[in-house]
């Protein structure tokens, strides 16, 4: 039995999902309902029921996905104790994180690790806060970095940073002569805010409504699909918005932005999020020890700059 098709079979088998199946393994539809066919000609029996464009595990399905599992968790072990003896640490790992993340934060800690672990292949993925959890829920990907909370109790959620928001506006506008900021100050500003599903956007409605200020009552005239799309109409007086303050270091080093505080202070956590599996890749427990030791000087020398400003 050719192990490829015991893979894809196990993957079909998690994500429930032919389509899903092919895009985490990088295959086609076609031939990934391909190697699961052969493989019920193989035990001659079906491994699935499909009905109405939605597939089920029959019996004989869940045995074999049972063994399945067994199966690649030994695989998996087996890889790390021999790694281990040779010292040599190596794989493909599936990284996921919204866009902000994506964008701002993991290049520099992804160049490090690739740098001191040429042999770890590192795939990106990126997408919002509800997608990546949805992709960590269903084993799409290894580890999620994600900008909003997560609610569901099943993952483990380890926050790496606090990041600052704070209102953007155009150098010239009335708002930015202010030293610190309320949400009742947006008043009938044009309002720029992130697409459904963001975690940006998750955080900024929840602390708008904590301080008094009812979300249906802005005058909301876009919403937007990314920090940079969200900078730009900023720049050419299309409204105001939230951002994360890492998003738009450049912008005010060029005076092309403004950002002024909020008061209360808005943070929010950047969070790694991943299953809580028993066994991992080790190359996933290096990364994760590598990201967390990347996130303590992140913090240190955050708190050496409020320090010196002092």
């Amino acid at each position: 039995m050719a192990d490829r098709r015991l893979q894809v079979f196990h993957t079909v088998a998690r994500l429930l999902s032919f389509t899903k199946a092919a895009e985490a393994l990088h295959m086609t539809q076609p031939a990934v309902t391909f190697q699961v066919r052969q493989l019920e000609e193989y035990f001659n029996t079906r491994l699935f029921d499909r009905t109405h464009n939605r597939i089920s595990l029959t019996e004989a399905g869940k045995r074999a996905y049972e063994y399945a599992d067994r199966i690649f968790s030994l695989y998996g072990e087996m890889e790390n104790a021999v790694r281990e003896l040779t010292g040599e640490i190596s794989g493909v790992l599936m990284i996921g994180a919204s866009t902000t993340i994506a964008e701002y934060m993991l290049p520099a800690l992804l160049g490090d690790f690739k740098e001191k672990y040429p042999d770890v292949h590192v795939r990106l993925k990126v997408s919002n806060t509800d997608g990546i959890v949805s992709m960590v829920e269903n084993n799409v990907i290894d580890l999620g970095v994600v900008e909003a909370p997560v609610s569901n109790k099943n993952l483990v959620v380890e926050v790496c940073q606090m990041d600052e928001m704070v209102m953007v506006v155009q150098p010239g506008h009335s708002l930015a002569r202010k030293a610190r900021l309320q949400v009742k100050d947006i008043g009938q500003n044009p309002w720029i805010c992130r697409e459904e599903g963001s975690g940006t956007r998750e955080v900024i409605l929840e602390y708008i409504s904590q301080n008094g200020v009812n979300s249906n009552d802005l005058n909301v005239v876009m919403e937007l699909g990314s920090p940079e799309s969200i900078k730009g109409a900023i720049e050419t007086g299309m409204g105001i918005s939230i951002l994360s303050r890492a998003t738009i270091q450049k912008e005010l080093q060029l005076g092309m932005l403004a950002a002024v505080p909020l008061e209360p202070p808005l943070l929010r956590p950047f969070s790694f999020v991943h299953q809580k599996q028993k066994f991992r890749l080790r190359a996933m427990d290096e990364l994760l020890t590598f990201a967390r030791h990347y996130c303590s000087e992140l913090r240190s020398n955050a708190e050496a700059a409020l320090a010196s400003q002092k």
